[in-house]
Order: structure tokens, then C-alpha cells, then sequence
């Protein structure tokens, strides 16, 4: 969804009509140079974090998991036990925060880029 919606909000932009010009709806709309900053820069972006979580980020953390995971079994202990882990654990669990950090950064970029957009719509309709 993350990836997707920003396409359809891109395909359902309203058109905009003003006293002394007209900007049209949909993909034309977006690409329209009057857009460029209120329209295409926030989907891109939204579009950019939810393609990188899907196809990098996600897979990647989600097999790091994994990998803690059998290490648990081979350790005897969780990951989240206090301490002391064995090497592989650490690094492991080393690896897991930095790249749950960077898919939450990248999510809250996202919901920038979608709160950026969200604050276009409502000010066309003052």
C-alpha cells in the first residue's frame, strides 16, 4: 500500500481552476511545472521510502531476523536477554537495529512526503 497509493492519489489529482489559468487532473497534473513542489516532489518521495522499504529494506531486515533467530537456537538465549551474547549475536543484533532504524527513517520520510501533499489538498480547498 505504501508504494501503491501514492500512484493512485498521482492518478485521482483533482484539476485546478483559477480565475486566470487552469492546471489539468491526473498524471498530467502532477507533471504540470506549477506542481513540481506542492504535487510531484511529495509522491515521488512517498513513492521512493515505500518502493525502498518494499523491495530492499523489508527483505533485508526481515532476513536478518531470521538469521538472529537460528542463532537463538544455537546460542540456547534471545537476543533480547541480558547479556553476554555470543559475537554472532551481537553482530547480528547490530545489523537488526541499524536496519530497523533506517526502514523507520525511511517510513517517517514517507509520511512527510504524504503530510507535505495532504497540506496541498487542504489549502485548494480555502
Amino acid at each position: 500500500m505504501q508504494t501503491a497509493l501514492p500512484v493512485i492519489l498521482a492518478l485521482t489529482l483533482p484539476e485546478e481552476r483559477t480565475a486566470i489559468s487552469s492546471v489539468p487532473s491526473s498524471i498530467a497534473g502532477v507533471f504540470h511545472e506549477d506542481n513540481f513542489t506542492s504535487v510531484l516532489l511529495p509522491l515521488a518521495l512517498n513513492f521512493i521510502c515505500g518502493a525502498a522499504n518494499l523491495l530492499y529494506l523489508g527483505p533485508v531486515t526481515t532476513k536478518c531476523m531470521r538469521e538472529r533467530k537460528h542463532q537463538e537456537t544455537r546460542d540456547g538465549k534471545k537476543s533480547y536477554d541480558a547479556g553476554p551474547h555470543s559475537p554472532e549475536m551481537q553482530k547480528l543484533n547490530k545489523r537488526f537495529a541499524t536496519l530497523h532504524g533506517l526502514s523507520s527513517g525511511t517510513n517517517l520520510i514517507g509520511l512527510g512526503g504524504t503530510l507535505w501533499y495532504a497540506c496541498y489538498l487542504a489549502g485548494r480547498m480555502m
